[in-house]
């Protein structure tokens, strides 16, 4: 057990209450600044399996509670009101995340390894975990609690989203050399296995069903179970009919995402990263 848990698990319990404790906003700072090193996950893969870990979404909503508005500054000309418990994050040298000029904004309680590179504008919110060699690309947005592999390209306008509530609900996995393309979505828990391809314009819920023409399977959510992209899969925007009513007489189908492929050497090739753009 972290030795935060105890007293973050203690001061939520209070709900509005919990700012009227000595040492509240301490122990958040500590858990903040825990998150911004990497320390603690809101979500970690356990024997295989994700699992949320629900007294770090907790102690992130106890700082929104905590939190007073505040006035804060990137520079003269990019400024912002926000509550003063979650504060623009700064990178030093040191720290080897690059971030291009051009309004990018990443908040405190969000974690980004060495050799992540950031182009503008993009934004990464507090709880977040983005691993080494990932590039997040612009308009791109990695949400609250998100999870970000090793070496994955966030395309240009893709949106992983976040889940910070309810405190047990999974938040989106993107796991290691996975392509997001431009103007994806990643919603509500959805966890894309490694290596696996999204399309550009690609979208999953959990309410989107996933139709595999390779392996002849249909892929759902279930209960607390999210909706999983297997690993190496290769999913691209596709369409099914409606078969009934008006709909069928208009000639009407509704979205659908397909895996098409799974990965291969000619995929590879066409995914692989610019090196140099590092």
């Amino acid at each position: 057990m972290h030795p935060l848990q105890n007293e973050i698990e203690r001061l939520y319990g209070l709900g509005a209450q919990a700012a009227q404790q000595a040492g509240a906003r301490d122990t958040f700072v500590r858990l903040r600044e825990a998150l911004s090193r990497g320390e603690v996950r809101a979500a970690e893969k356990r024997d295989g399996k994700w699992t949320a870990n629900v007294w770090v979404k907790q102690g992130i909503l106890l700082g929104f509670r905590l939190g007073q508005l505040a006035e804060m500054e990137a520079c003269e000309s990019f400024s912002f009101v926000d509550k003063d418990t979650y504060p623009i994050r700064h990178f030093s040298v040191a720290e080897r995340v690059r971030v291009v000029p051009g309004g990018s904004t990443v908040r405190s309680g969000a974690y980004l390894a060495a050799s992540v590179v950031c182009m503008p504008p993009m934004y990464v919110n507090v709880g977040a975990y983005v691993d080494e060699g990932t590039m997040i690309d612009s308009h791109a947005l990695v949400g609250s609690c998100a999870q970000i592999g090793k070496r994955v390209h966030l395309s240009a306008a893709a949106q992983i989203g976040g889940v910070l509530e309810p405190v047990n609900a999974m938040p989106v996995v993107i796991e290691d050399d996975v392509l997001i393309g431009g103007s994806c979505g990643v919603y509500e828990g959805t966890i894309v296995h490694e290596r696996a391809v999204l399309g550009a314009g690609t979208i999953l819920t959990r309410s989107t069903p996933l139709f595999d023409i390779v392996r002849d399977e249909i892929y759902r959510s279930s209960g607390e179970q999210p909706l999983e992209v297997p690993a190496g899969a290769v999913v691209v925007p596709g369409s099914r009919a409606i078969t009934r009513g008006k709909a069928q007489e208009w000639g009407l189908s509704l979205y659908a995402p397909v895996i098409v492929k799974y990965r291969d050497e000619k995929t590879d090739k066409g995914v692989e990263l610019e090196d140099l753009l590092r």
